[in-house]
């Protein structure tokens, strides 16, 4: 902070720089386990400086310790970093963008075509062999695949030209369009989508899992600045990129009423089944990892649904109170004999939301620290409070 005023320079690629030359990082999961943001790649010994390349080879093993602190939901962390969410509107303003690529290729042909002739001759190689990226730089790749899934292969003949490109991720969103009009919720595994993609759609499977890439690339040479208006286009493009690479660890699920029954918002849904394919290059990378938290159990569990080999050491702290200070308890009735509960079919009733009030109030009056009081959704939240405004519940328990 300050930096931008004092020296003229950028705060965010400032700290990017000191990452090469810290002794300590602080920084949130998704930078180390999400393909699609991560900067693990940059850690424990990366050059400091531009174009220099890293000693030895890419794939060796970093001397740098990762210490994942409250690792009990980590699991969830890895799911969500390769899972992947489609709905109409999404799906809608990706045609748009498709739209607008259109346009622009057709004015750069117009005006320099060479541009796009000479990317066509980079991905004619792969990206390795074209020297666009070095061994070191081919880990970073934002993309929602793993390192060691991509730069391998030349980018597929039929997707190198940028407007049989465009053509294809038409061809893909409109499938589905289609594919999301249904009135039950239903499930399929990547292959069976992908049979679909290349029946009705007539898409190559092997040009799926090169759609993330191809499209940077493409964005890149367009030379396009707000990037932020073609994030729907991107999310359809990891969709289909972890589609074509992963056959097994995924399902694809549509729920066409998502929020609530009757309110029909059909979603389309990649969903990774399998937590060890996203934490499998920091394992691969870093000399130690390390999971701690106050609440992860059962210890024996977590290296095997993260798929850790050659844990050292698994150890569990227990904890001592001076005096009692649990009591667990399950009301099921309120001051007037009436059953409380948070059901969906009883969240209206006027009487439960009454006697959770009082329940509230009571307890108010017992407990000296303060309360803190847990609602089952935000709208179920503004539901209750508004009803307690209006009944003084709110204003008593202020007192």
């Amino acid at each position: 902070k300050g930096l931008e005023e004092g020296f003229g320079w950028c705060p965010y690629y400032a700290a990017r720089r000191l990452i090469h030359a810290a002794s300590v990082v602080v920084l949130n999961y998704q930078y180390v386990l999400d393909p699609k943001v991560s900067l693990a790649s940059s850690l424990g010994g990366a050059p400091s400086l531009p174009g220099a390349r890293r000693q030895g080879p890419a794939t060796a093993t970093e001397p740098s310790i990762v210490v994942f602190d409250e690792a009990h939901n980590i699991d969830d962390v890895c799911i969500e970093s390769l899972s992947v969410k489609l709905n109409r509107q999404r799906l809608d303003q990706s045609f748009g963008n498709l739209t607008r690529l259109g346009n622009e290729i057709d004015r750069v042909k117009r005006d320099d075509a060479s541009r796009l002739q000479e990317e066509y001759k980079r991905l004619v190689q792969g990206l390795r062999q074209a020297g666009q990226i070095d061994d070191a730089m081919a880990d970073q790749l934002q993309s929602p695949v793993l390192p060691e899934d991509l730069v391998t292969e030349a980018i597929p003949g039929n997707i190198r030209r940028a407007e049989h490109f465009v053509a294809l991720l038409r061809r893909v969103v409109n499938f589905f369009r289609r594919y999301l009009h249904v009135e039950r919720a239903q499930c399929e595994g990547p292959l069976s989508i992908s049979h679909k993609l290349e029946e009705d759609a007539e898409v190559d499977s092997k040009s799926l899992k090169f759609c993330h890439e191809r499209l940077r690339s493409l964005l890149n040479t367009l030379q396009v600045a707000n990037l932020d208006e073609f994030t729907p286009i991107t999310k359809v493009a990891d969709f289909v990129t972890l589609l074509g690479t992963y056959s097994q660890g995924f399902t694809i699920i549509v729920d066409p009423y998502p929020e609530a029954q009757g309110i029909y918002d059909p979603t389309l849904i990649l969903r990774c089944l399998d937590a060890s394919i996203a934490i499998r290059p920091v394992l691969k990378r870093y000399q130690s990892v390390v999971l701690t938290s106050g609440t992860i159990s059962p210890l024996e569990m977590y290296p095997k649904i993260l798929g850790m080999s050659n844990v050292v050491a698994t150890e569990s702290f227990s904890i001592t109170m001076e005096r009692k200070c649990l009591c667990p308890l399950i009301v099921t009735h309120g001051p007037d004999q009436v059953p409380i509960s948070s059901r969906f079919s009883l969240r209206e009733d006027p009487s439960v939301v009454q006697n959770y009030g009082s329940l509230l109030e009571q307890l108010v009056q017992t407990i000296p620290d303060g309360l803190v009081c847990f609602f089952t959704s935000y709208r179920y939240l503004e539901q209750v409070l508004e009803k307690w405004y209006e009944t003084g519940v709110i204003s008593r328990v202020l007192q």
